[in-house]
């Protein structure tokens, strides 16, 4: 299938010829009617359609730009640089990925022929199956998920680098085929594919961010959220510190920039989120509860549940409970 995709996108497109014929400015037109350089999904999206896939166009300097979609960028071989809101230099290798939301702008430096990506067009409502397939919250699928909100997020893209991750690359590979085949039954197929790439990023978060001490401050963030993620019960800013080499400052600092909360108040949402897990699937007692997420001081726990979810723990369970009595 590999062999196949990169015959497709390897071909020197119609614009591609132009800019080498001597045009060398991205003809807006080919993605917005509008005088601010917003990427139309319009131009690109037939009606009905919520995702499609085209080639990154090389040999140019694409200018800032936004989109009113989302904007999964995927680089297959080669090296792509971005600067993303003109401050984040980010520079992608082959089996990386660029999640970018509507709130986001950047611009691209030329790509060489060799430098393949491509750009996957999708509008917000296609992410409504994926996100129905990962069956309990964590603070990382909420970071992913907020950022690719309509809303106004805290962060308004994620950058991972998956090389050598095969699940990822396969899934990836899997939609572009899907989408250049136009396979009858593609919906399923890539909303399927997309919840498993959600799902497979949050499995291999470590080896995501292998690299730690030389790594970009979205991997830190990844793998600190990760972190947060396994160790809710006992987690310390001190531990995290000493896994990433990082000084503890440091990592605050861009928890808080990047999500709004610090790591305290992090660890603290991600225990209540298992506490909401363990009283929809569970029939264990609210003090057994308290053992398995890591929480001592009961009248406490209470008290942040009710602030989180407005009613105490058993009222939600009433409320919520998935076991039938």
């Amino acid at each position: 299938m590999r062999d196949k995709i990169m015959g497709y996108i390897g071909k020197i497109t119609e614009e591609e010829q132009a800019i080498l014929d001597g045009d060398l400015e991205v003809k807006r037109d080919l993605y917005t009617s509008g005088n601010e350089f917003i990427v139309d999904s319009k131009k690109f999206l037939s009606q009905g359609k919520l995702i499609d896939v085209r080639l990154h166009t090389r040999f140019a300097y694409f200018p800032p730009h936004t989109h009113n979609y989302i904007e999964m960028l995927y680089v297959i071989q080669g090296q792509l640089t971005t600067i993303v809101n003109n401050t984040e230099r980010i520079s992608m290798s082959g089996g990386d990925i660029l999640f970018l939301n509507q709130h986001a702008s950047h611009e691209i430096l030329p790509a060489r022929e060799t430098d393949l990506a491509v750009n996957f067009i999708i509008l917000p409502e296609f992410f409504r199956y994926p996100i129905s397939m990962i069956d309990k919250e964590n603070v990382l699928m909420d970071f992913i998920l907020s950022s690719l909100s309509q809303s106004d997020p805290v962060s308004n893209y994620i950058y991972v680098q998956t090389k050598e991750i095969l699940s990822v690359e396969n899934l990836i590979e899997n939609m572009i085929w899907t989408l250049i085949d136009k396979d009858s039954s593609s919906n399923t197929i890539l909303q399927i594919s997309m919840g498993l790439i959600f799902l497979n990023l949050s499995r291999y978060a470590e080896k995501i961010n292998r690299d730690i001490s030389h790594s970009s401050d979205p991997n830190l963030l990844f793998l600190t959220l990760k972190y947060i993620e396994d160790h809710y019960q006992d987690g310390s800013m001190q531990k995290i510190s000493e896994i990433t080499g990082h000084p503890a400052y440091y990592i605050s600092r861009l928890l808080k920039k990047s999500t709004g909360l610090n790591f305290k108040e992090l660890l603290q949402k991600r225990k209540l989120q298992q506490a909401v897990y363990l009283l929809e699937h569970t029939i264990l007692s609210i003090e057994q509860i308290l053992e398995r997420i890591g929480y001592e001081n009961s009248s406490y726990f209470y008290r942040k549940f009710r602030e989180q979810y407005g009613c105490s723990p058993n009222t939600y369970r009433d409320r919520h409970s998935l076991i039938k009595g």
